[in-house]
């Protein structure tokens, strides 16, 4: 009974969507207040009915419901309760479920928090998020319904896919859908005022706390992935190219060059058909992502599905979407004309460079993701792009715009002088220089990662700068400038902390330029030196958990006769999924991991992979600073109230 509850309500909520879709913007057009007057009302109603389906799906799990075809599939009476319940999202099914849930939380905190929005522009946001809700409601019910029946029911359900049973992954799908559902929000922003015909300074702010918050979540969610990667499945790397880690990494790119470009449209009324434009990309990036995962047309460990026809149907929605968007972008962006004009040197000529550099290793990123698959299919061509292509195609685009960063803050708006802004940093690249040349010339470093220490520092040293400055430092008391300091905007503070943070993350990736690894087959007793480390096998032996067994390893690590860590890597055995998989053990220390992975046993001997990570930890630290600016910027009440609404605002034009 729950389950045809489920697949009732997510029915419900597909005929709210489009009621949704229909009056609000039909009311917007005509001036309607009582139909704009709905739009709340629908969007919270949706809201209701989802989260009921979303409900009905997570107690079919807990109760290990067999007669559900999803439960069968993805989950076990012996799972730990957590797993049951992210097994309800760890699936195709129950994930798009997810994807729709956390688009009607976004229609419904459009709702809640919009109220200081002209009615007309509300109603328009509502209703295009209402569209994008019908598409996916309508592939969920066509392609994917979680509810569907089997009979008789199973014995007992064949298990989450072992890797997937882990908390990194029970909660990087959440995060990572509240960044890419967030566009969204931004994208039926900018169809709104493609069709309210009007880009103003208000605009700008409504949208930049949307942008921020899904470029928060997204850079949780990536970060939370690539973590997961490194300690689950044994790689020992952070990033590796996967296409579908390249899926994620696209919207973000786009994403953070909105949320600048959204900056300049609500201080300067300026990009205004640009912003526009990268609402849509975003977006586009973020429905691109859905549609690689869940297509099979790439294999990757992190893919949902391999189904052609379901792929069929999300290209679809992406080409109605999308493609609509542009062609409305190209009948009336004509109409959004800027008011602002500012020099190349300048505020805003620093964020037009962030754009294009952001753009461009998007635009590297893309190709690179994608040229393999139209290589296949118009050439019959077996290609593979990896580490090699990214890394060579991306550090030039990179280095300019890490050299922008700390440059583009202390630029005033409108026109500038380059040279003051040198002067003012000159510390700050004394002090990048210095890292470079110490890491490179002292410490041995290879040429890449001394490059990379010395961004980390500009970044980081940069931010400082920017808060040092506008507290006034040197040139007034260190009272007064810490009353300054003290009482900076949010906003302030929150862009300088998320600098230092991708400042941290550039280290980290420094540091990991550095890593050593070696393959070793040890017995009981047998010794391995890495890094100036001694690693000794002390014993394997088997252990049983509450649905695996497994064989573990202790190793112990001395440093000159001091035990630093003992680690104990595992090689887990899952009956019911018929799987093997490696739980890596890491010692960290915050400035280097430690880490060690168990292969199989031959001849008595254990073979270990064994891992010598420096300042791995600082990647995914650097993260989550990242993310606490973007959460401090949120909670600016600038941020949060939205400007006085324009004179004719609740016009259409």
């Amino acid at each position: 009974m729950i389950p045809e509850l489920g697949h009732f309500a997510l029915a419900l909520a597909c005929a709210i969507a489009l009621f949704q879709t229909v009056v609000p913007i039909w009311g917007a057009q005509r001036g309607a207040a009582r139909a704009m007057a709905l739009a709340p009302a629908l969007a919270t109603a949706q809201l209701i009915a989802v989260a009921a389906g979303f409900g009905a799906l997570i107690w079919s799990f807990v109760v290990n419901d067999t007669t559900v075809s999803a439960v069968v599939a993805n989950s076990h009476s012996a799972k730990p309760l957590l797993y049951k319940i992210s097994g309800a999202w760890g699936n195709h099914e129950g994930s798009m479920v997810l994807w729709v849930l956390i688009l009607a939380l976004c229609g419904g905190a459009v709702a809640g928090f919009g109220r200081n929005l002209p009615s007309a522009l509300q109603a328009r946001v509502i209703g295009v998020l209402g569209a994008i809700a019908v598409g996916f409601h309508a592939f969920i019910l066509l392609t994917s319904n979680p509810f569907d029946r089997v009979w008789p029911p199973a014995a007992d359900g064949q298990g989450l896919n072992p890797v997937l049973q882990d908390p990194g992954l029970a909660f990087h799908p959440p995060l990572l859908y509240l960044g890419y559902v967030g566009y969204a929000v931004t994208f039926a922003f900018a169809i709104a005022a493609l069709l309210e015909g009007r880009v103003d300074a208000a605009w700008g702010r409504w949208v930049r706390p949307w942008s921020l918050a899904a470029w928060s979540f997204l850079t949780l969610g990536i970060a939370l992935g690539s973590w997961w990667a490194y300690y689950e499945l044994g790689w020992g790397g952070f990033w590796f190219w996967d296409p579908v880690e390249n899926a994620s990494l696209l919207p973000w790119l786009a994403g953070a060059a909105l949320l600048h470009s959204a900056i300049v449209v609500e201080k300067r009324e300026a990009l205004k058909t640009w912003t526009v434009l990268l609402a849509i990309l975003a977006f586009a990036m973020s429905l691109l992502g859905t549609f690689l995962v869940r297509s099979g047309v790439l294999n990757s460990v992190h893919a949902f599905a391999n189904d052609p026809a379901r792929g069929l149907f999300i290209l679809v929605l992406l080409m109605i979407y999308v493609g609509g968007a542009f062609a409305l972008f190209g009948w009336r962006a004509g109409r959004l004309a800027p008011i602002g004009i500012f020099a190349p040197v300048s505020r805003e000529g620093a964020l037009v460079l962030n754009n294009l550099l952001l753009c461009s290793i998007l635009a590297v990123v893309l190709v690179g993701t994608l040229y393999p698959m139209f290589a296949d299919i118009l050439m019959g061509a077996r290609i593979s792009v990896g580490p090699p292509f990214f890394n060579s195609a991306t550090a030039p685009l990179a280095l300019p715009l890490v050299a922008a960063m700390a440059v583009g803050p202390m630029l005033p708006w409108k026109r500038a002088g380059l040279f003051g802004a040198l002067q003012r940093l000159w510390w700050a690249m004394a002090a990048a220089l210095a890292v470079a040349l110490i890491a490179l010339l002292l410490a041995g470093s290879p040429v890449w990662p001394a490059i990379g220490f010395g961004a980390a520092t500009w970044v980081i040293a940069g931010a400082a700068a920017d808060i040092l400055d506008r507290s006034g430092a040197f040139r007034t008391t260190a009272r007064n400038a810490f009353n300054r300091a003290r009482n900076l905007p949010r906003g302030a503070w929150g862009a300088a902390i998320a600098h230092a943070g991708l400042g941290v993350t550039i280290a980290g990736m420094a540091g990991m330029g550095l890593a050593t690894d070696t393959l070793v087959a040890l017995r009981p007793g047998e010794r391995a030196r890495l890094a100036g480390y001694e690693w000794r096998l002390e014993s394997v032996r088997d252990v049983a958990g509450p649905n695996w067994s497994a064989r573990r390893a202790t190793v112990t690590v001395r440093d000159a006769g001091a035990t630093v860590t003992v680690l104990e890597p595992e090689r887990r055995s899952f009956p019911v999924a018929r799987m093997t998989t490696t739980e890596a053990a890491i010692h960290t220390n915050i400035f280097r991991d430690l880490y060690a992975v168990l292969g199989e046993e031959r001849d008595g001997a254990a073979v270990l992979r064994l891992h010598h990570n420096p300042l791995a930890p600082w990647i995914w630290l650097g993260a989550l600073v990242m993310a606490a600016g973007g959460a401090l910027s949120l909670s600016d009440r600038r941020a949060r109230v939205a400007a006085p609404a324009p004179k004719g605002a609740t016009q259409t034009v």
